[in-house]
């Protein structure tokens, strides 16, 4: 029997059938590729065919987006965008698996980035079936933990704690959960040893956020990049393997992030993620081959063993095929492979014979999905198609194009998601749901999900008192602290193979932190100390590891950089290594920011905790001309940032710099070789944010009235303070305060 439903916030279900529970047995889509990681499913009685009149349409519901939806315990999780202009957002949503009905949404700001509107959404969702809790990550850097009712766990701030880094292309990645972890990779750089630009991997703790470890397998990244990992067990060791930005695949320990082996396979960055069978690790790219002309390659890899593996580990490959955006799909020894002018290649898993290949349209994003003897396959101008792969040749069994009220085709970037006898896929009009109306539907309570975001201790396996101590992990792994406080630490052992041994034990030292640590891993840091960055080790034998700690100091801050050594900076300050640095003028010293001698002259600089909020902040600036062009500088402040621009001569208030959601101006006379003072505060009022700015020449009265005030509807309520600035031609900063309001 059909009914309408009435559905919440404008979500359109299209035929509501049946509120009887799905079958318990019914495999869930936890994750982009698939609870197998491979782009298959043994789901069966899947649709062949459909349209979007109604045939075998069981429900569709308004949504905006561009990434693969996950099926977990009979909801449907997804992220994207909303609104318009001022009201335009990041969006992350629940749905019900049975009728479409919005069960929960939450909204993000969207911040301290350079990716345009029509890019948001850019990752997948990540489900953990042990506890029902969602992960996502936003185009703003923010990575959050949701329980099942929408409520955040926990969350973190990867641009302002760790200097996460994207370019206006809008490639992020979409984490990845194992076990007690859950792991997420981007371009960072921050402070330390992690000051040099690299593509590093984050595992935090999947209850708390707790970062667990970090690494950095590669070198020099050569673009932003978005590839996802996935986790195998090879020759007896628990690996993440995935493609990396400086054009190699990479196998890591899952429980210690140690590298274990490098495999080149281009010269350029890896987009498409790996699939893994057995122990062959087959990997595809798009960019120049190594040791060829010909441009693109699928390629087959040995992968055990340990170290920088040579061609001795390489078992096939087929140049020529240019798949760097989709990755494969894996199925009863096929492989199957898009590329990006959108054609569909079989090729043999064992040997790389291609069996045939498929056109799909023109242009070739998403990734495929084999089940029920059918591959499931989009193309970005709103193309879904349902395949029969044969031995020599593959049948089309059903193609839709997909029209938005434009006119024009709805674009679809995602893979679809196979759970419960359905497909679900998202389109840039919307997420859909296909399969047979005859079968059974659900309504699902929150009640229903198992786990609802209960916090449980992290335990690491179970101790193997036989094997021999290879390696020693401190957890955490990175701590952002204040003077005063405290941090336990703990010392992990585990064997060559990354299974947890024991816990406790050895010598504990500190480099570059002022306080105190005992035998037990707790660190006591002093009170009242300026803000510091350093590293708590612990040594166990020959086996040694080391813990990051950033301690930021309590407000007010002031800092005059004299006791800055010339071509340094606050340590704790997070991406001003090669881009600030003290230097002396005329007996005096200030920050400078020189033009970039490779890369962006703009960078942010960020000070202090990104849960900070109610403060103002304040600093000397002064811009020079040696050329043409003078540069922006400013203040950021709650995730806004205030800056006089200097060749548009004006004041200009930003949170967001590529779609400018709030932005506004005002005109400013301003001269190069002039020291002026900028305050900058933010008052949260009404729910909205009231951002004010003004600047006057330093050393004369400051103004009574606020050169520019702009209101926010939907406010940032908390963030990092910072510097900004963009150089052409260097920059001067002195006498930076901050305090609160």
């Amino acid at each position: 029997m059909q009914q309408f439903c009435t559905v919440k916030l404008a979500v359109l279900c299209l035929v509501l059938i049946s509120t009887a529970n799905l079958n318990e047995s019914d495999a869930d889509w936890p994750a982009w590729r698939g609870p197998t990681q491979d782009g298959a499913s043994s789901e069966t009685g899947l649709v062949s065919t459909w349209s979007q009149d109604g045939e075998n349409l069981i429900w569709k519901a308004d949504f905006i987006g561009r990434s693969t939806p996950i099926v977990l315990n009979k909801r449907v999780y997804v992220i994207g965008r909303v609104g318009e202009d001022i009201t335009e957002q990041e969006r992350v949503v629940c749905f019900d698996a049975g009728t479409g009905e919005l069960l929960w949404e939450h909204r993000f700001n969207v911040f301290h980035s350079t990716i345009p509107f029509n890019r948001l959404g850019w990752t997948s969702l990540t489900g953990d079936p042990e506890t029902g809790n969602i992960y996502a990550h936003t185009i703003s850097g923010v990575f959050a933990c949701f329980d099942s009712k929408g409520k955040i766990i926990w969350s973190r701030s990867l641009t302002e704690e760790f200097g996460r880094f994207t370019g206006y292309g809008g490639r992020v990645v979409t984490p990845v959960v194992d076990r007690d972890l859950v792991i997420l990779s981007f371009l960072n750089t921050s402070w330390g040893s992690q000051a040099a630009m690299r593509h590093r991997y984050f595992a935090f703790d999947k209850r708390t956020g707790d970062v667990m470890w970090t690494t950095t397998p590669g070198g020099r990244p050569k673009d932003t990049t978005y590839p996802v990992g996935v986790v195998a067990e090879i020759e007896g060791r628990r690996l993440l393997i995935d493609g990396n930005s400086d054009g190699h695949v990479y196998a890591m320990d899952v429980a210690t992030g140690e590298r274990v082996w490098g495999f080149q396979v281009s010269q350029g960055p890896l987009n498409a993620s790996v699939v893994v069978d057995g122990t062959r690790v087959y990997a595809s790219h798009n960019r120049e081959n190594t040791d060829t002309t010909v441009m693109g390659r699928v390629v087959c890899i040995d992968g055990t063993g340990m170290g920088d593996v040579t061609k001795s580990h390489e078992v096939w490959r087929v140049d020529g095929i240019e798949a760097g955006y989709s990755s494969p799909a894996l199925h009863d020894g096929r492989l199957y492979v898009v590329d990006s002018a959108a054609n569909l290649h079989c090729l043999n898993g064992e040997t790389g014979q291609v069996h045939w290949t498929h056109s799909l349209g023109t242009v070739g994003k998403g990734s495929p999905v084999v089940a029920d003897g059918k591959i499931y396959v989009t193309e970005v101008n709103g193309h879904f198609h349902i395949l029969r792969p044969g031995e020599d040749e593959c049948t089309s069994l059903d193609t839709e194009q997909i029209e938005w009220d434009s006119g024009r085709y709805a674009e679809i970037y995602g893979s679809p998601a196979i759970a419960y006898g359905r497909t679900y896929f998202t389109a840039e009009n919307g997420i859909y749901c296909l399969g047979d109306k005859e079968s059974k539907s659900a309504t699902l309570s929150n009640s229903e999900v198992p786990g609802a975001g209960a916090h449980l201790p992290t335990k690491p396996d179970t101790a193997r008192s036989s094997a021999t101590p290879a390696t020693v992990r401190i957890v955490p792994a990175e701590v952002l602290s204040h003077p005063g406080s405290t941090v336990q630490f703990a010392a992990r052992v585990f064997d060559e193979n990354g299974h947890f041994l024991e816990a406790g034990g050895g010598t504990w030292t500190l480099d570059g932190l002022t306080g105190s640590i005992d035998n037990s891993g707790r660190l006591t840091l002093n009170t009242g100390d300026a803000g510091q960055a350093g590293t708590v080790s612990v040594q166990i034998g020959e086996m040694q590891s080391s813990a990051r700690v950033r301690v930021v100091p309590d407000l007010p801050w002031h800092e005059d950089f004299e006791s800055i050594a010339e071509g340094k900076h606050p340590p704790h300050w997070i991406r001003a290594t090669n881009r600030y640095a003290v230097r002396e003028i005329s007996g005096n010293k200030v920050l400078v920011k020189p033009p970039a001698r490779r890369g962006l002259h703009r960078s942010n600089v960020y000070i202090g905790s990104p849960n900070m909020s109610d403060y103002t902040v304040q600093v000397d600036l002064m811009g020079t001309k040696p050329k043409r062009n003078l540069p922006d500088m400013g203040l950021i402040a709650n995730r806004y940032t205030l800056e006089m621009q200097g060749n548009h001569q004006r004041l200009q208030v930003l949170s967001w710099r590529s779609d400018l959601r709030m932005a506004k101006w005002v005109d400013l006379k301003w001269e190069a070789n002039i020291w002026y003072t900028m305050k900058m505060t933010v008052e949260l009022v009404n729910d909205k944010a009231i951002v004010k700015g003004k600047v006057w020449q330093k050393d004369t009265p400051e103004p009574d009235e606020w050169t520019i005030t702009i209101e926010d509807p939907l406010p940032n309520r908390e963030g990092s303070p910072g510097i900004y600035g963009y150089s052409p031609a260097e920059i001067y900063y002195d006498n930076l305060r901050v305090w609160e309001n």
